[in-house]
């Protein structure tokens, strides 16, 4: 065995004692996430906490909470801003709102929520077609530590100028600054617009459904589960849409070959939003999911 596959050998190894030691220790399953990405992530902190051997990461990781937080914390996305998918929202705004007014009220679960960029820009296109007095927006994340920073809704001062330009690409009707207030060198989102919103800690991985949603959004978030996880989840997310619920998931993600597949209505490719079946309605999602991959 040449001395490639033998490290090759020795660090997958250490990666499952890894993910098996936080999942014993913290509760955190990470063992049905995709493993180059596990293995990618794991690499980004030793990297930064200039630590050499996965070994000796696991050590520190069992000894040092603050270094699980920047583990999970890795796992969220970053370099996110206001309105960074302006394609996503014209399409929310388009096609999801018209089907959103039909409710009296409409619960959103927003996984995978990160730091609020994109649940703050939800809230305001919410807000300017006058849903969002009768909306709840459930944004979750595995990590605490961006959670605490999703709610405190303050962003970059130098940032605006790329938010406004966003905002405006995104369909806005309004100018962006009306919903932030200044302080410093900081931009704080506005009360107002806050009180609907409510960041809390999920886990995909292991945690359950905890109410029914007319939309559920799940963007760049499936590409990190091995497939039977994501099965998993794909019956959570089923179980967790209300009938003719509408699920948006990224650009580079599928449904194809889930077990719910033929149980969704592809409503916008743009957008990626996908609506739940009423029973004795023919589906054309898979249909479509093939034509797609054919592209």
């Amino acid at each position: 065995m040449s001395d490639k596959a033998v490290n090759d050998q020795l660090e997958e190894l250490e990666t499952d004692l890894l993910l098996e030691a936080v999942y014993r220790y913290y509760g955190y399953d990470f063992r049905g996430y995709e493993r180059s990405a596990v293995r990618r992530r794991i690499r980004e902190v030793m990297l930064a906490g200039r630590v050499s051997t996965i070994s000796r990461f696991q050590e520190k990781l069992l000894h040092e909470p603050a270094l699980l937080e920047r583990f999970l914390r890795a796992f969220s996305s970053t370099g996110l801003s206001m309105f960074s998918d302006p394609a996503f929202f014209r399409a929310f705004r388009m096609k999801v709102v018209p089907k959103l007014r039909t409710y009296p009220f409409i619960r959103i679960w927003y996984a995978g929520c990160s730091t609020g960029e994109d649940v703050y820009s939800m809230a305001i296109l919410l807000q300017e077609d006058a849903l969002y007095q009768r909306s709840r927006i459930y944004a979750t994340d595995l990590s605490e530590a961006a959670l605490k920073q999703a709610r405190t809704g303050s962003f970059p001062k130098a940032a605006a100028e790329q938010y406004a330009a966003n905002y405006r690409s995104a369909g806005g009707t309004r100018a962006l600054t009306d919903y932030f207030r200044t302080k410093g060198n900081r931009l704080l989102i506005k009360p107002a617009l806050k009180k609907n919103i409510l960041f809390s800690e999920h886990n995909l991985a292991t945690d359950g459904s905890f109410n029914e949603f007319q939309l559920i959004v799940c963007r760049d978030v499936l590409g990190n589960f091995n497939q039977g996880l994501r099965q998993r989840i794909d019956r959570l997310i089923y179980e967790s849409l209300s009938r003719f619920g509408i699920l948006s998931i990224g650009r580079s993600e599928s449904l194809e070959a889930m077990p719910y597949q033929d149980r969704y209505e592809l409503l916008d490719e743009e957008g990626r939003f996908f609506q739940k079946l009423g029973s004795g309605v023919i589906p054309t999602l898979a249909i479509a999911e093939r034509n797609r991959q054919r592209c």
